[in-house]
């Protein structure tokens, strides 16, 4: 039989759980007004990217790429001693598996560099992926934690000059990226990318068919491809790292408008049940009551 104490309790428990409930559905609201701004960003520069790819398809196939004297020192291929990991999480959490997943494919990669090689360095964009990789033990070389929720290409160009400039001293070796790639509002996929070296394109396949169609017209580059190259290979891993942080922003803002409103409807029903509970015992305990007040009055009449 339950105690006013124990109905008490559930009542306190229901109003605790209502308020969780008023705190994620203002979480989610803020997270979808920012969801669609940050998917609209990640959409516009994916044509960009891919024209970028394009024309570097056909300047390569126009100059010598294969790491000779008068090749780019982009594209050069040397053997890997010290490979460096650029890894992209959120500052914050409440965001379902995003940042977790993004960890683990993240430690995954820079575990399998890690025997064949002499050092593996991480460049940590965002809080979450930092503190995993410090707690990991790998040494840090740069960390970002201030882009905010819209960066622009001037916020992103440090990440990509540490890389380019350290590539081409020498001083790195190999790098990727590793990001969530934005693929709707419910699927988020972590994705990791290989932009140093850089390795133009094969052929045209992944171009898409606007692309593709382009690859048969003669092109006169000014003022000569390998110039051309000169200028667009730095800005191709400059556009690698800004797209990479755009596809994660858009994926950041979409996992937690969806992480909220499953806590949302989980706290609603929680309070469902807890309001079943709380008026059966609310019940019991006015029966018990009466039950009291009956007896008693018997008691005296008798």
């Amino acid at each position: 039989m339950p105690g006013a104490g124990q109905v008490r309790a559930i009542r306190d428990r229901m109003r605790s759980v209502e308020n969780t409930a008023k705190v994620t559905k203002a979480m989610e609201l803020v997270a979808a007004s920012k969801m669609r701004r940050a998917q609209d960003r990640a959409l516009a520069a994916r044509p960009y990217a891919e024209q970028m790819r394009a024309v570097l398809l056909r300047l390569a196939s126009s100059t010598d790429t294969s790491g000779g004297d008068d090749s780019h020192p982009l594209l050069e291929q040397r053997p890997v001693s010290h490979f460096a990991f650029i890894h992209i999480t959120a500052n914050r959490g409440l965001a379902g598996g995003l940042n977790s997943n993004m960890n683990r494919a993240g430690a995954a990669l820079a575990l399998e560099h890690q025997p064949d090689v002499d050092r593996v360095s991480v460049i940590s964009v965002g809080r979450k992926g930092r503190d995993f990789f410090r707690r990991a033990g790998f040494p840090q070389l740069a960390e970002f934690t201030d882009l905010g929720d819209y960066p622009t290409v001037s916020d992103t160009l440090p990440i990509s000059r540490i890389v380019v400039n350290d590539y081409i001293a020498g001083e790195i070796d190999q790098v990727y990226i590793g990001f969530q790639r934005f693929v709707n509002t419910a699927i988020q996929r972590p994705t990791v990318r290989q932009i140093l070296p850089i390795q133009p394109p094969e052929d045209d396949e992944e171009m898409g068919e606007d692309v593709a169609a382009g690859g048969s017209v003669d092109f006169i580059f000014e003022p000569s491809p390998a110039g051309l190259l000169e200028t667009l290979l730095p800005r191709y891993v400059e556009m690698q790292v800004y797209g990479a942080i755009l596809e994660a922003m858009a994926s950041e803002q979409s996992a937690r408008m969806v992480a909220m409103r499953a806590a949302t409807d989980a706290a609603e029903e929680m309070v469902a049940g807890l309001t079943l509970t709380y008026n059966k015992a609310r019940q019991e305990l006015i029966t018990s009551e009466l039950l009291d007040i009956v007896g008693g009055t018997a008691a005296v009449e008798r």
